[in-house]
């Protein structure tokens, strides 16, 4: 006799956060991975009256964190916002059915919610391909079982952004507006984390490790085309190789806006996406045999970033 179990496919377990607005959940929209970890923090109670190399691990605290990616970037100044305000979330996860995969099922054994915090955001707009962004929530709370039938709304998501309709603005120093959009750009990612301190005292009730923020830090990353000089005409100047390295022997912080653009070879700024100032933390050129020559440009986050202009 042979018992055949069915694989379900990855597209059937989704995140969902909850909004306080229409006090429902939605998925994350247009998801390529959804990932949960539950963790186990031990300490070992191995005393000498062990027989030798016994160990006895004890439960001290539990954590746990979600992981999702996303093609859908439309809401990245709200997840700007929310990740630099440390605003609290309410996660669901489970199984979903419907065609379109949103609707949550309650009668899965995994079902659970519970509190977290956006610790970790990266949006990549890379040239010509999807624009994505990849989130980690870390739990402030106790995991809970979902008993009721949660209320929710598909999430209706228009179009697919490309990579190559965001830019990078940046300036000569930390005066002047950023003007100039890195030249002949071939990538660009905005990466956001949040550090936490374990703040578990003995009064804590429960096994759950309590977690506070206490910093945040984001850097940009920027890959692009090496030449001697602007060949594209523009109305906006161009941020090259030569004008960044003469940055960073300066080692001061310039001002940065990350934008859309459009207009003649997608350089117009457009609306604000977010801006700061930064410093230029690493500038690496190659040049490979028989390839493009490209730079990278590695910028560290110097005070808070602004959502918008």
């Amino acid at each position: 006799m042979t018992i055949e179990m069915a694989i379900l496919k990855g597209q059937n377990f989704r995140i969902l956060t909850f909004d306080t607005t229409t006090e429902k959940y939605k998925c994350v929209g247009m998801a390529t991975n959804c990932t949960v970890s539950l963790n186990t923090n031990t300490e070992s109670i191995a005393t000498k009256d062990d027989y030798i190399l016994a160990e006895k691990p004890a439960v001290v605290s539990k954590s746990w964190q979600v992981q999702v990616d996303s093609l859908d970037v439309s809401d990245v100044a709200a997840l700007l916002t929310a990740i630099k305000n440390f605003t609290k979330f309410k996660l669901l996860w489970t199984e979903t059915m419907t065609m379109d995969n949103q609707a949550p099922e309650l009668d899965v054994p995994f079902a659970r919610t519970g509190d977290a915090l956006l610790t970790d955001a990266t949006f990549q707009f890379d040239d010509r391909t999807n624009s994505t962004k990849s989130l980690q929530f870390t739990g402030v709370s106790p995991i809970a079982v979902l008993s009721d039938d949660p209320p929710y709304e598909s999430v209706i998501v228009s179009t697919i952004t490309k990579g190559q309709y965001v830019r990078l603005f940046l300036s000569s120093n930390n005066t002047l507006a950023p003007a100039k959009v890195i030249a002949a750009a071939k990538q660009l990612s905005l990466h956001i984390s949040v550090s936490l301190e374990d703040s578990t005292t003995k009064d804590t009730d429960g096994d759950f490790q309590v977690q506070e923020p206490t910093a945040l830090n984001y850097d940009i990353s920027s890959n692009a085309l090496v030449r001697s000089g602007e060949t594209i005409t523009s109305s906006v100047d161009g941020m090259t190789y030569n004008a960044i390295q003469e940055v960073y022997e300066v080692s001061e912080p310039v001002k940065w806006q990350i934008a859309n653009v459009s207009g003649a070879n997608n350089r117009t700024k457009g609306s604000i996406i977010a801006s700061g100032s930064c410093i230029v933390s690493q500038l690496q050129v190659s040049a490979a045999n028989r390839a493009t020559a490209t730079y990278q440009t590695s910028l560290t986050g110097y005070g808070a970033y602004t959502v918008g202009a």
